[in-house]
Order: structure tokens, then C-alpha cells, then sequence
């Protein structure tokens, strides 16, 4: 049992409470861990503005980075994109200079410190894809050193090939060149007191390449939700207003051709007549497939049952899910989907393609997981689960009441609590 505060050293190069993605995963895990153990938070310099606007006062270190790195980054970002698209197994290994020298900075800052015991752990949670080094792992000899949540590496499905080729997927040996040549790699995982993955096939990936002890890693997914989004009342869910006309049926993520939004336009089109007049598809969401699905809407005569809304601010997108009926995310290569946690919180059964986090998100008393056998029978799945959920109003019902419940797991108060209960077992471990 805890009976003090843990001194935790937070090391978080990513971490901002405006911006989406990876910044704002990061900054939700520091707010949350800091109330419930003493934490220095090390971050990068970007982020001081807004941190500073919510956090004034507190025990954050900002590492700035060098005019010959902000200079490369620009490089960096140039070299990475071909027609205005992000190639992003190249974009990362060009960035891992600019992260190198956070890493040295935050190395040579508190190395001293971590040698003379002023912390009881050393966490570094972003960057979150597993291919970057800790330094501070060369000290962290008496103070147990925590990694992760990390995800990523996941494949894109045999026979979607033309997808895969599309997101640049002949760039992904970068990935292994990572492994070998970048110092401190290994080490870092070898090393580490103890390792979150963030998906199934992480945890897999990690475990197998550095032979992990099972006592020395875990799945933990790295996504969480507000509580505030979690719709507590049951009541809230008025399923039975809702089956008076029109079932509305919602995407919502970038229009980029992995998503899948094709698919689901597709099997829209191949719904039974009956269940077609009931429905309603929102799309929200912006990307370079846009102009391309909507003139697939136009071809199939959708244009009555496809409404496109464009991109919308994350604070805004509840006022969507709280309209709609069943939430449809074909992605068929997912490292988080955090809007399958968001669909969940307003009670809506989920239809998604069960490769990486969204298929673990989602179990089959909350929705349906459809395997990614082909894009055939992705379309085929979509339109059955579509037609099940359209025409029984009680599996709707049952599903989303299911998924208010699971998703509670994953509000952050509780995924910091479960990261502390961590801190104590490895701390444990090492002091029995």
C-alpha cells in the first residue's frame, strides 16, 4: 500500500494541452499523474506557452532545442512530403536528430540528480512509437526506469496492398534500420525496469525482440477519455426516441485512404432497401480522399443519406456523437483511435476492422470487429452489421449500454491510478 508520494521524474518531450494526437495523450497522462505523485515534468520548449497558461508554477523543466535543429527541422519537413502528403516512415527517421538532442539535453540535465536518488521512478512517455533510446537509462541504475505507453509497427493487412502503397509502406525498412544503428536503443528496452505496450502486436513485437521478461511488461493502451465524455445516465441514451425516423450512422476521423471511409460508403449502397430509407451517414472529417468520396457518394446516389461536415475542433465533435445511433470506423491500420473510446462514451455500438487498438477497444458484447480479410469482405461485414444494428433497436441498445460501461476503464484518472499502482509493484519488486 502507498503511504507517500512518489518523486517521479516525467519525462515527456510531446505534451500539450492544445493540440491533438500524441501532444494531448502526453499532456493527459501528466495531468493526471501529477495529482497523484510529486512530478517534474521534462518537456520541449514548443510547449511552454500553453502549458504555462494552465500550470504556472509547477515543476516543469523546458528543454529548448539548438537555431542548427530548428534550422534542419524545416529540411526535414521538406524532404518528407511528395504532393502536399506526409511520408511517414521517412518523416520519422529524418526527425530523430531533432529528438536526439532533447534526449542528450535532458540527459545532461538530470543525470546528477537521478545518480544522487532524487526520484523514485524515471517515466519517458512520448515520444510513443517504439524505435527511440532513453539516455537517461545510463543512470537510472538504482532508480527504476518506466517506458510507454508504446505502440506502433503495425502492418497493413495482407491484400491491401494498394492502400499500403499509398501511405508510403515501401519506406517501412526504415523502421528495422532504427534497431541496429541508433545507440542507446536496445539498452533502453533491455534495461527498463518496466515497459507499457500499447497494443497486442507491441507488446508481441517487444517482447520477442529483446526477450522481455513477462514480469517486465504489459499491455496497457495508450488512448483514454475525459471523464466528462463518459454519459454516466443510462437514461441519457433515449434509444427509443431515436428509432421514431432516421438512424444516423457516423464516421468521423481524416479522410486518408487507410481510414476506409470508402468501404463504408460502399456498403451503404448495397444496404436493403428497407434498412437504406432508415439511415443517415455523417462524415466528419477532412483529408486528400475528400473530393474523391464525394464524388463516390454522387455515383452511387447517395447524396440524400451522405452528409459531409468537414474538419470540426475535438471540443465539438460530442455534439455528433450525441446524435447518432451507431458509430462506423473501418480503418484497416489503427495505432489508437481514440474516437472509438469517444463513440463508446455516448453509448454508440461500434462497427470497426479489427487490426491494431480499435479491434481491442471494441469486444463483441459492444459492437462488431470485422476481420480484414479483404476489401470485399469488409464491405460485406459493414452492410450485415449495419442491417443487424439498423433493424434491432435492442442490440443497439444492449451494445451501447455496454460500451458506456467498458469505456470507463479508460477515463485518465483511472489509467493514472493503474500507472501509479506500477510505480509501487516495480518499486516493490526491487526493494521486497
Amino acid at each position: 500500500m502507498q503511504t507517500k508520494m512518489l518523486k517521479v521524474l516525467l519525462v515527456i518531450e510531446q505534451c500539450n494541452p492544445e493540440w491533438a494526437s500524441v501532444p494531448l495523450i502526453g499532456y493527459n497522462y501528466y495531468n493526471e499523474i501529477r495529482k497523484l505523485a510529486h512530478v517534474t515534468l521534462v518537456t520541449h520548449e514548443r510547449n511552454r506557452e500553453n502549458l504555462e497558461s494552465i500550470h504556472s508554477g509547477e515543476d516543469i523543466v523546458y528543454i529548448s532545442e539548438s537555431k542548427l535543429i530548428k534550422k534542419y527541422y524545416k529540411v526535414a519537413e521538406k524532404f518528407s512530403k511528395v504532393g502536399g502528403k506526409i511520408i511517414w516512415p521517412l518523416y520519422h527517421t529524418l526527425e530523430y536528430p531533432i529528438y536526439s538532442e532533447f534526449n542528450n539535453s535532458v540527459y545532461k540535465r538530470f543525470r546528477t540528480s537521478i545518480l544522487k536518488g532524487n526520484y523514485d521512478i524515471v517515466h519517458a512517455i512520448t515520444p510513443m512509437m517504439p524505435r527511440y533510446p532513453v539516455k537517461l537509462i545510463k543512470v537510472c541504475h538504482n532508480t527504476p526506469f518506466v517506458i510507454g505507453p508504446v505502440n506502433g509497427g503495425v502492418p497493413f493487412p495482407k491484400g491491401f496492398q494498394n492502400i499500403a502503397n499509398q501511405e508510403f509502406s515501401y519506406f517501412n525498412f526504415l523502421r528495422l534500420v532504427g534497431r541496429f544503428i541508433i545507440p542507446g536503443y536496445r539498452e533502453t528496452y533491455k534495461n527498463a525496469a518496466y515497459i507499457l505496450a500499447g497494443s497486442t502486436f507491441t507488446f508481441q513485437l517487444i517482447r520477442d525482440l529483446f526477450s522481455i521478461e513477462s514480469n517486465r511488461i504489459g499491455l496497457f493502451y495508450e488512448n483514454g477519455i475525459q471523464s466528462s465524455f463518459v454519459r454516466c445516465n443510462e437514461d441519457f441514451i433515449d434509444f427509443t426516441a431515436r428509432e421514431k425516423e432516421t438512424i444516423n450512422l457516423l464516421f468521423l476521423g481524416r479522410l486518408v485512404p487507410y481510414k476506409g471511409a470508402d468501404f463504408l460508403i460502399e456498403a451503404i449502397s448495397k444496404l436493403r432497401k428497407s434498412t437504406l430509407e432508415k439511415i443517415v451517414l455523417t462524415i466528419v472529417g477532412d483529408g486528400s480522399e475528400r473530393d474523391r468520396l464525394e464524388l463516390q457518394v454522387k455515383n452511387l446516389n447517395l447524396e440524400d443519406k451522405v452528409i459531409f461536415v468537414g474538419w470540426v475542433k475535438q471540443k465539438d465533435t460530442l455534439q455528433y456523437y450525441a446524435a447518432s445511433d451507431v458509430f462506423c470506423f473501418p480503418s484497416i491500420r489503427e495505432f489508437g483511435g481514440a474516437v472509438v473510446l469517444e463513440a463508446m462514451s455516448s453509448g454508440l455500438p461500434c462497427v470497426v476492422v479489427n487490426n491494431g487498438g480499435i479491434g481491442e477497444y471494441v469486444t463483441d458484447e459492444t459492437g462488431f470487429r470485422i476481420d480484414p480479410t479483404s476489401e470485399e469482405f469488409i464491405i460485406e461485414s459493414l452492410k450485415t452489421s449495419i442491417d443487424k444494428l439498423v433493424s434491432d433497436s435492442s442490440l443497439r441498445r444492449k451494445m451501447g449500454l455496454n460500451a458506456l460501461q467498458r469505456v470507463k476503464e479508460f477515463t485518465w484518472p483511472k489509467k493514472a491510478k493503474k500507472i501509479t499502482d506500477i510505480y509501487e509493484s516495480v518499486l516493490q519488486f526491487r526493494n521486497p
